[in-house]
């Protein structure tokens, strides 16, 4: 679980890095307010779809019983 929160917020820097790039280049003033939040939660998606299908594999884990 530790892995999946650590891959979340080094996503959330990527986009957060890509997001400043688009407004100093005058980007986001051309799309809109609207088509950025979109942009912005279709990133997020990904981005958990990403973390939660590289959290590693999942294991049973069987315990003997001693009476």
């Amino acid at each position: 679980m530790k892995w999946t929160r650590m891959y979340l917020i080094g996503f959330g820097i990527l986009v957060c890095g890509i997001l400043a790039a688009l407004w100093k280049l005058d980007v986001l003033a051309t799309i809109g307010m609207t088509w950025t939040l979109i942009c912005i939660v279709i990133a997020i998606g990904i981005g958990i779809m990403f973390a939660v299908s590289r959290s590693g594999k999942k294991e049973t884990i069987e315990i003997d019983n001693k009476k």
